[in-house]
């Protein structure tokens, strides 16, 4: 009997774990297949200790060899019940034979037979006519016959499925399938997949894992279309090269573009751990080219304080994820990111040394405006507190920069400083010193370009002052009692002027302004220029929270910039900035309810009297899954855009999902989706089409994604749950 519960558990092991009539089942009918089912069954006792009780109406001794029970017969042990009308047990051969309603019952599985017979000595048991069902697995079928000796077992003209009897979306059937236990393999032979009563797929012989252990073989294809390549079919082979590696390859065949090969290797280790991964087409047809990708991450721990990363990558053209992506992201990405180093921490000091290169993805960018590669950027910071109000640290940087087209150089960047921060319940007050010193070492090239000094230096002091105070209040708002704070925040800087010409610009570019810029003590990127700075930043929060849980319902922030002298110091070709504040920012998270909430970012510039960005974003839950979201984005003379998605279902079956980016700007779609998902008991079919922009040309391009579930066995067809989770905000499938 243990041989029975095991290896039909086993053989079913791609089937998915289920909870209590979850989610992913709910279509299904509710509670078990068999009426007869006892819950005491299910706990957790040894076996190897536990008593065998027997219970019978009628117990028949008269025999010198064999005992005879009827009526309404109980063998239980731990977790195993059996039951039947009559069980005949030989004691002389430990042999058994129970016929009439058969029933079986263990943690694992329950199962229904005419009749069982089985050799306790020999380990051996067979069953006739029976039907099962998985109890910590769903899953249940037919089978005319199964014999088990062992550890492996024979099953003949069986069946199996996710759905409920009567109701069998699919199932598969072979004419027999036999299990071992001990190599954690199992086969079946004449096999055949329907859907419904359609037979749609057969397979004379299969192999499959009837266990955790990991097995090479075929994974599920995946097929696709978009009018660029074509048809899009993928046949994953996986390789179980060893317990601490292994390998995937993929076979990908583009009709209009060639096969690609892609191949990905996993290592684990007790201190390491990585993967490679890469695909490659040999003669693009419709490119005339080779085209392929690398990539290759690591993660080691050399100690307790010191972690080796790298994450190296490689692509051949600057169309690569454009024709190859699948989203809008990839699209738009114009550099590729190579870095490898170590990164350590300590108590109070971080610390890392990286090489960095980029490869260019956008065909809009010349090599020669490619970053400078850094052969290696060090940085070690320090941060220690010498008493509750008073804080050293140390901010340095040391950078090689190297590039194929431009002269090159070194620089470091040594940031120390002192802060006195006096920290209270109701505001804080954070006063700091700091002084920053930038140094160069550049190549003879500079001088060509104009550069009078080849070891320029940049020295300046900056102090700050960050105060804020905190004040509440309790309040009532819609029947709830609620605390409201009012949080005033003052931020002065003051960093001289410095001038900076003679200066190269490696790695520096302007932050883009927001919210958070209002606070820091430069507006530029890497160290190549230091903003100067007389000005004082003025901000309001105030928030509400909800006085028994804690929740945040409402966030609003509203600050600026006063400036008290010009900026100067600015990026080559920009004029020094004389205005008297910055354009006033505000921020809002609104919480009505746990189903709606709204954002919105606003940024208003009172020297041109104009708005200079705007976001806005709004969700809306509703039940049964349904779900909207809005939003707008706009940032004067760059883009104006919004963004809608949502998911609405129909019935507990059928629902509508769709996503539409559109650019008010260019006046033109910049991704479109719309999909329709039927969902049963064990299947669910999911159509997807998308017209979207592939390049930064602006050319479009229109795909279309069909996909097959079948719950608890795998899926067939191209995954549009990666996709559709990216482009609406809060999809999910049960």
């Amino acid at each position: 009997m243990a041989g029975l519960a095991a290896l039909l558990l086993a053989s079913m092991a791609a089937a998915e774990p289920l909870p209590a009539q979850s989610d992913a089942w709910a279509l299904c009918r509710g509670g078990p297949l068999f009426d007869w089912l006892d819950p005491a069954a299910q706990a957790a006792r040894p076996r190897a200790a536990a008593p065998t009780d027997l219970e019978a109406d009628h117990f028949d001794v008269s025999g010198e060899d064999v005992y005879r029970l009827s009526g309404d017969v109980h063998l239980r042990r731990a977790d195993q019940h059996l039951r039947a009308d009559r069980l005949d047990y030989t004691h002389s051969a430990a042999t058994y034979r129970a016929e009439g309603d058969v029933r079986y019952q263990d943690r694992s599985v329950a199962v229904s037979a005419a009749s069982i017979a089985g050799d306790l000595a020999a380990d051996r048991s067979r069953m006739e006519s029976l039907r099962y069902q998985l109890i910590a697995l769903r899953g249940n079928g037919e089978a005319d016959s199964a014999e088990f000796v062992g550890p492996r077992g024979d099953l003949q003209a069986v069946d199996y499925s996710t759905c409920d009897p009567g109701r069998r979306s699919w199932s598969l059937r072979a004419q027999t399938m036999h299990l071992d236990r001990e190599s954690g393999m199992g086969s079946m032979r004449n096999a055949t997949l329907r859907l419904g009563r359609v037979p749609v797929l057969w397979l004379p012989y299969a192999s499959f894992p009837i266990d955790e252990r990991r097995r090479s073989g075929f994974l599920y294809p995946s097929l696709g279309y978009d009018d660029k390549s074509g048809i899009d079919l993928r046949v994953p082979y996986y390789l179980n090269l060893a317990p601490h590696y292994d390998a995937t390859l993929n076979a990908r065949v583009l009709s209009r573009r060639g096969v690609m090969l892609g191949a990905e290797f996993r290592y684990l280790g007790e201190s390491h751990r990585g993967q490679f991964e890469g695909d490659w087409l040999p003669d693009d047809d419709l490119a005339d080219r080779d085209r392929g990708y690398f990539r290759w991450r690591h993660q080691g721990v050399l100690g307790p304080d010191w972690r080796l990363l790298a994450d190296i990558q490689n692509v051949s053209d600057d169309r690569y994820f454009e024709d190859f992506g699948d989203s809008l992201l990839s699209a738009s990405t114009s550099l590729v990111e190579s870095r490898i180093g170590l990164r350590g921490r300590g108590d109070y000091w971080t610390a890392s040394v990286f090489a960095h290169d980029w490869d260019i993805t956008d065909p809009a960018i010349a090599d020669s405006a490619a970053p400078f590669r850094r052969l290696p950027r060090a940085v070690f910071r320090y941060d220690r507190p010498l008493a509750d109000w008073l804080r050293i640290g140390l901010a340095s940087e040391a950078v090689l920069f190297d590039h194929d087209d431009r002269p090159a150089g070194s620089r470091y960047d040594l940031t120390p400083w002192l802060a006195l921060p006096l920290e209270r319940a109701w505001g804080y007050l954070r006063p700091q010193l700091a002084w920053r010193q930038t140094g160069y070492s550049l190549e003879r090239g500079f001088i060509e370009r104009g550069f009078s000094d080849r070891s320029p230096e940049r020295g300046t002091p900056i102090a700050s002052l960050d105060a804020g105070l905190i004040f509440e209040r309790a309040t009532r708002l819609f029947g709830r009692s609620m605390l409201q704070t009012l949080e005033p925040r003052l931020y002065y800087l003051r960093v001289p002027y410095r001038n900076q010409d003679d200066l190269p610009l490696f790695d520096t570019q302007e932050f883009t302004f927001s919210f958070g810029q209002l606070f820091r003590s430069n507006r530029f990127t890497g160290a190549d220029r230091q903003m100067d700075a007389n000005q004082a930043t003025l901000a309001i929060t105030t928030r509400l929270f909800e006085s028994d849980s804690g929740r945040e319902r409402l966030s609003a922030s509203l600050g600026q910039i006063r400036y008290f002298d010009d900026q100067r110091v600015q990026l080559p070709g920009r004029a020094p900035g004389e205005r008297s504040g910055s354009a006033y920012v505000g921020e809002l998270e609104l919480a009505l309810s746990e189903r709606f909430g709204v954002g919105l970012t606003q940024q208003w510039d009172p020297q041109i009297d104009a708005t200079t960005v705007t976001g806005v974003r709004a969700y809306w839950q509703g039940t049964a899954g349904a779900l909207v979201n809005l939003g707008y984005r706009y940032r004067r003379g760059a883009l104006e855009q919004t963004d809608a998605s949502f998911i609405v279902p129909f019935n507990p079956a059928w629902r509508l999902v769709g996503r539409w980016n559109y650019s008010l700007y260019d006046a033109s779609t910049l991704e479109g989706m719309l999909g329709v998902e039927w969902e049963g008991c064990c299947i669910a079919v999911r159509t997807l089409g998308r017209h979207y922009v592939r390049n930064r040309e602006g050319e479009k391009n229109n795909a279309l994604y069909v996909e097959l579930e079948l719950k608890g066995l795998g899926s067939f067809g191209r995954d549009t749950g990666e996709l559709l989770q990216r482009a609406i905000v809060g999809y999910a499938r049960d």
